[in-house]
């Protein structure tokens, strides 16, 4: 069966599962992966395994799977992915609010920039913090913050949210060490320093774009900050009312949420840069203590360290009982549990809908499309994105059709603005079918139809703006 018409049925269920009939993301994703995978023939699902180099024993074992397996195994990889960092951000979250580490970390910033500079506080962290570190991870970690700061602020909730996801997005598209940006260099044999640096120009100036568009959005739609079972507005406006001398030392407010974003820093800076198996010093000293540093950098413990000083942070000011503590644990982790159930289920949809074979049968339909590359480049990997819901899918599809052309082809202008095309088109448009939009509307407390009315077209927004600086760019400075 047509994968196309496969996609339709998945994006109609869901939508119209949500939307209409208001069923339960995680029942109705889970609905359209079930119907996904039961209008996909086994040949097709055997086919998508053998073109991604798997054995054809294996290919057809896994093709053969029942549909209730696969489904499962794509919810199972999904989990692996993101399972320990929803959960250890959820008590990092809800401990940093409780305890005052957030409100404290929120009146430094005040003080620091002001009132009217807060939003561009949260538009410039949350991108250069996510070059290092994996973008979900920012996000978990900033929207508490922005939560503080929308109470303490009394206003302008949307904007502060908005500017967050729109800093974190972009660099996870345009900058190494991000994974994506990171394995399009490879591909396209493009230096990492040149996309470094063109990444970060383009990103700075694509986020200016999503901070207008952040403002047109706040203003256009009053959205409050609404309760949730990890952040009461009650539990938060008595917080924001405190005195400076009730809250937490500044370096202990920060602790939890510096500590994991330093560690995956080093971390990354050494996997991005360092020789395999070739020591980093002279010093046997140095190296020891670099691998305790580097250990600590593996995103799943960076976060359930951070997990752990948040709660050292909560208990030293509340001077919480062990019963309490675990009753406050357990409230945190059921919050994210509906996240990762959520988030998860997507994960399946995604995945069911990458075996229909869509992203190769997206690639057959524009190998021959007469377009100039640069365009062409952002069409793919927008389509594909749209389609299956994955970015990295989307960035490998693309690089995958256009590296023989980047190399074969006379190019009037250097590779780079191929990569950062990919990138751009990897923002279009982010729905349902991706993970990511699950955990942006449930850490922000978003409907899924304000996300759609305010998120998916803010990405859309600034990845059509990078193309269109990117044609510029190649245009007037094409650096060959």
């Amino acid at each position: 069966m047509d994968s196309i018409f496969i996609l339709l049925v998945g994006v109609v269920i869901v939508v119209g599962g949500i939307i209409g009939f208001k069923l339960h993301p995680f029942l109705a994703l889970l609905l359209a992966a079930l119907a996904v995978a039961l209008l996909t023939p086994v040949a097709t699902v055997e086919q998508f395994y053998l073109l991604k180099g798997t054995p054809a024993a294996e290919a057809a074992k896994l093709a053969h799977k029942s549909i209730g397996e696969r489904i499962a195994t794509e919810f199972g990889n999904t989990c692996i992915k993101i399972g320990i960092l929803i959960a250890m951000s959820a008590i990092i979250g809800k401990s940093m609010l409780e305890s005052g580490a957030a409100e404290r970390i929120i009146r430094g910033m005040l003080q620091l920039l002001g009132v009217k500079k807060a939003p561009i506080g949260f538009l410039v962290s949350s991108f250069f913090l996510t070059i290092p570190v994996f973008v979900d991870t920012v996000i978990f970690l900033m929207m508490p913050l922005a939560k503080a700061m929308g109470m303490r602020l009394g206003k302008n909730y949307l904007l502060l949210v908005l500017t967050v996801i729109a800093g974190a997005v972009m660099a996870n598209s345009f900058v190494p060490p991000s994974p994506g940006p990171l394995f399009l260099v490879g591909a396209l044999n493009v230096p990492i320093g040149l996309m470094m640096v063109c990444g970060t120009l383009l990103g700075l100036c694509t986020i200016t774009v999503g901070y207008l568009f952040a403002i047109w959005a706040n203003k256009k739609y009053d959205i409050p900050l609404r309760d949730s079972p990890d952040a009461r507005l009650e539990e938060i406006r008595k917080i924001a009312d405190k005195d400076d001398s009730e809250l937490p030392a500044l370096s202990l407010s920060l602790l939890p949420a510096v500590f994991p974003l330093v560690t995956i820093c080093i971390r990354s800076g050494v996997e991005a840069f360092a020789t395999p198996k070739v020591p980093l010093t002279q010093s046997d000293f140095l190296n020891k203590l670099l691998d305790v540093v580097l250990f600590f950098g593996d995103k799943n413990i960076a976060l359930f360290a951070g997990a752990l000083f948040a709660l050292f942070v909560l208990s030293k000011q509340k001077k919480t009982m062990k019963d309490g503590m675990t009753a406050f644990v357990q409230t945190a982790l059921m919050s994210g549990g509906g996240i990762i159930l959520i988030t998860a289920s997507g994960g399946a949809f995604g995945g069911m809908l990458q075996q229909t074979g869509i992203s190769n049968h997206i690639a057959d339909l524009t190998k021959d499309y007469q377009m100039a590359l640069i365009p062409l480049a952002f069409f793919i990997t927008a389509v594909v994105r749209t389609a299956q819901g994955s970015a990295t899918v989307a960035l490998i599809t693309a690089s995958g059709i256009l590296s023989g052309m980047a190399q074969n082809a006379n190019l009037g202008f250097n590779p780079v603005y191929l990569c950062l095309a990919i990138g751009a088109g990897a923002k279009l448009v982010p729905w349902m079918n991706d993970a990511g939009f699950w955990i942006m509307c449930k850490t922000s407390n978003l409907t899924e139809k304000e996300a759609l009315k305010t998120i998916a077209p803010m990405q859309t927004l600034m990845g059509i703006t990078g193309l269109i600086l990117i044609m510029i760019a190649a245009q007037f400075f094409p650096m060959i």
